[in-house]
């Protein structure tokens, strides 16, 4: 049984194909058509992913999209006419752009097949059901409490549920505009980001404030109530009248004036931002609470855009009732693709689960032959290594800042050690040097640790593993000056363990760097520079890192400097 799963009617539109419960890729179309978070449909991914499958249109039975455009039309229609005044801007963004949506779909469908009986059956499955539901099928838990947070999928933002074996029963749900996504991306827009794009640039800026100048006043505008749902003050907001403007008069009165983009931060952006994140977390928190009396699971499963919020997710794990938290690689809408899948797969087909989606890296991957062809029609000069660990290894050692480009490319936000940049994290201006000469990105933003996964417990405070960098937690205090580029000035980090089985060729380049420092750790970010998205090709990489202050290229058994 092959199914495509698609998500294309929100951000990260992404393709993924399964195989009888088996992932055998996945691919954000950001990566193939160098639009960051596009929205457009994946026609490229789909390509790719039965490209890297073997496979052809005619061989899909079954097709998923995380979406159900008729689900919770009436409590749409009802906010619209209570909203009349913004009734032009509501009938645009819940009604055209659904049916605009919906057409790119079925002109794509019937370009591949003749008629609806002739092609694949088409499952139209709720937002928060592949989020929840799908990340649950492919979590390693036979039960678990299931949480999805989010701005908004068909109304619902917040999805309370439980899972055992191949069921998922929802124990409630909160609804536009009552959200934690839409909260968090109004203080995003204050701080002079955008919002659906920048809230990790957020999450980065709130340790550089006071969260308590402002944690009174922000936590009135969100209740948790005794069953879980939210219930939010919007007269701070204007989000609910679909305005692009999403903090209203009040808002500013009391929070002050808002960073322009590209001014400096003054002290209240960092203040509030460091309000709304702890509010966040706190919110979170009760609702796991909540979601623990109710389940008594020993294990949570999270998703939706907010379960991005990796320190939230640290806290989670420090501080809720549940052992662990498993939390997918592609946890926001990229992932709902997947979600879809597995959904439809376990959920309404009632197929066994035999999968769990622990290895990240089901992207395209190239072959040595293949790069270096690719590096000989660009005339690059070039050295084959026979260790390209030990090579890359002994570069980080002495200081050097390397493109890392090696297997098959990850799925999500992260880099998780197939299209990353590397340097040592012992040298305490590496931070900055790589945020001015390669990243182009603000200096306050902080970089993460890659660490073997024997190393955790010698430099990190986290009890459990964290394979997708999804689960901030703390350096130990004597560790902090060892490893300064990659402690953040709360002496936090977001760290990646590492294991033998994971991800061999990276976990070896870890250790090997640990040989020679004495320090297995390494710092880690996108193999990109700011507002593009992680590269994907190899012609990709080369245009990075000779439009960068890489010092080399490490891709595939192949090392480039630019001498």
């Amino acid at each position: 049984m092959i199914i495509l799963g698609l998500n294309y009617y929100f951000h990260d539109s992404t393709a993924c194909l399964i195989k009888d419960g088996q992932l055998l890729a996945a691919i954000e179309e950001e990566r193939l058509n160098r639009d960051k978070h596009t929205r457009v449909f994946p026609m490229l991914a789909i390509d790719r992913c039965l490209k890297m499958a073997g496979l052809t249109y005619n061989d899909i039975n079954h097709i998923a999209v995380s979406i159900k455009p008729t689900h919770n039309l009436g409590k749409k229609v009802l906010h619209g006419l209570n909203n009349f005044k913004t009734i032009k801007p509501f009938i645009n963004h819940e009604l055209v752009h659904g049916y605009n949506k919906q057409k790119s779909f079925w002109n794509w469908f019937g370009y591949h097949w003749n008629s609806k009986k002739e092609g694949p059956q088409v499952h139209f499955i709720e937002h928060h059901l592949c989020h929840a539901a799908g990340s649950f099928f492919v979590s390693p838990y036979k039960e678990a409490a299931v949480l999805s947070v989010d701005g908004s999928g068909e109304w619902a933002t917040t999805w309370l549920g439980v899972g055992k074996g191949n069921t998922v029963t929802c124990l409630g749900q909160s609804y536009f505009p009552h959200s934690l996504g839409s909260f968090y991306e109004a203080v995003t827009q204050f701080c002079g980001f955008r919002t659906s794009y920048d809230e990790g640039k957020t999450m980065g800026l709130a340790p550089m404030g006071d969260a308590e100048v402002f944690l009174e006043e922000v936590s009135k505008i969100v209740n948790v109530t005794p069953e879980g749902q939210l219930q939010f003050d919007l007269s701070y907001f204007n989000y609910q009248n679909m305005s692009w403007k999403r903090c209203s008069d009040k808002f500013f009165k009391i929070f002050g004036e808002p960073r322009k983009h590209g001014e400096d931060f003054k002290p209240h952006h960092m203040n509030v931002a460091a309000a709304f994140q702890r509010v966040l977390e706190n919110k979170v928190l009760e609702i796991c609470d909540i979601l623990h009396q109710k389940t008594k699971a020993e294990y949570l499963v999270i998703s939706g855009g907010v379960s991005l919020n990796s320190v939230m997710n640290g806290r989670i794990v420090r501080e809720s009732k549940f052992k662990d938290v498993y939390v997918m690689p592609a946890a926001g809408d990229n992932g709902t693709a997947i979600g879809a899948a597995y959904y439809l797969y376990n959920g309404l087909l009632k197929q066994p689960r035999n999968f769990v989606h622990l290895n990240p890296y089901v992207g395209t991957s190239y072959s040595n032959e293949d790069i270096e062809k690719i590096l000989k029609g660009a005339k690059l000069k070039y050295t084959k290594c026979d260790d390209i660990c030990e090579e890359t290894a002994q570069l980080l050692a002495d200081g050097k800042i390397v493109g890392w480009f090696q297997g098959a490319m990850e799925i999500g936000p992260r880099a998780l050690g197939s299209r990353s940049i590397l340097a040592n994290p012992a040298f305490p201006d590496m931070k900055d040097k790589i945020n001015a000469e390669v990243k182009f990105r603000e200096a306050y933003r902080p970089f993460a640790p890659s660490a073997i996964v024997e190393a955790k417990n010698e430099f990190f405070d986290l009890t459990v593993e964290a394979p997708f960098m999804l689960k901030v937690c703390n350096v130990l205090p004597d560790k902090q000056s060892v490893i300064p580029a990659v402690t953040h000035v709360d002496g936090s980090a977001r760290l990646q363990t590492v294991s033998k089985d994971s991800h061999p060729r990276y976990y070896v380049l870890i250790k090997k760097l640990g040989d020679k420092t004495g320090v297995p750790v390494v710092l880690n970010t996108s193999f990109n520079i700011q507002g593009e998205p992680v590269v994907e090709s190899p012609q990709d990489a080369i245009r990075c890192f000779f439009s960068t202050g890489l010092d080399y290229l490490a891709i595939g058994d192949f090392l480039i400097d630019k001498r």
